[in-house]
């Protein structure tokens, strides 16, 4: 086996993030009385993927993200609002969500059953991400749950892999493999450390970037019949 350290994206890779944050959404806006909740959904959701690749860009940090994304929010409708009281609000309603997609489990149990070692390497918020991955049931399937705000660094950069490298015993550049649904963050940040990627695909985007993955496949079975080429 090629390869021994699997390193996983988790949203739009193994967690639903869509059905995660439309759920939570829906209760801070009812919780503050908004009536059109699909109008301020349509306004947030572009807005915030718009800030996160600001972040890979390091356009602003993550302190800005977090205590602004809710104040811009509101703010569109006309409504002065606490940015950091409504960030709180969220967090604890997204933190309480679980959604994974289907699949999922079957693969990390195939993943282990083959011997891998299996990591969760994720862009994120702490105390959202250990909540979800507690409700969602994954976190038993990892030996290590790597959160970008505890390393104090993100993907794409090649240090936040070199941190993760320094906590994996007998870590291996050549024997670890990115594997994760973002160009700009996963493929990238694996190309920046000189790490194998596979770019998990199952909309069949196209790749409008200069970034290359090593593999790239459409399905949780692709997946698996990637690794058995090793």
């Amino acid at each position: 086996m090629t390869y021994k350290f699997l390193l996983f994206d988790l949203d739009h890779t193994l967690l639903d993030f869509d059905a995660a944050e439309d759920v939570a959404l829906t209760q801070l806006l009812k919780e503050e009385g908004i009536a059109n909740v699909q109008a301020y959904k349509d306004y947030y959701v572009p807005m915030n993927k718009a800030l996160w690749k600001d972040l890979e860009q390091k356009k602003i940090s993550k302190q800005e993200l977090v205590d602004t994304r809710f104040s811009r929010l509101f703010a569109h409708f006309g409504i002065e609002k606490d940015g950091l009281y409504l960030a709180e609000r969220y967090q604890f309603y997204l933190a309480q969500q679980g959604q994974v997609y289907p699949g999922a489990m079957e693969l990390l149990d195939n993943l282990i059953d083959r011997g891998y070692e299996l990591y969760a390497a994720t862009n994120g918020i702490t105390t959202i991400q250990t909540g979800r991955m507690a409700h969602s049931g994954l976190a038993p399937y990892f030996n290590h749950i790597f959160i970008s705000e505890q390393l104090q660094t993100q993907k794409p950069d090649a240090l936040f892999y070199q941190k993760i490298g320094q906590l994996i015993p007998d870590f291996t550049r050549e024997k670890s493999l990115m594997i994760g649904d973002s160009l700009t963050a996963d493929i990238q940040g694996g190309n920046n450390a000189g790490i194998d990627t596979i770019w998990y695909n199952p909309n069949h985007m196209k790749n409008n970037t200069n970034i290359q993955p090593t593999y790239e496949v459409d399905s949780y079975h692709a997946l698996l019949d990637c690794l058995e080429l090793f």
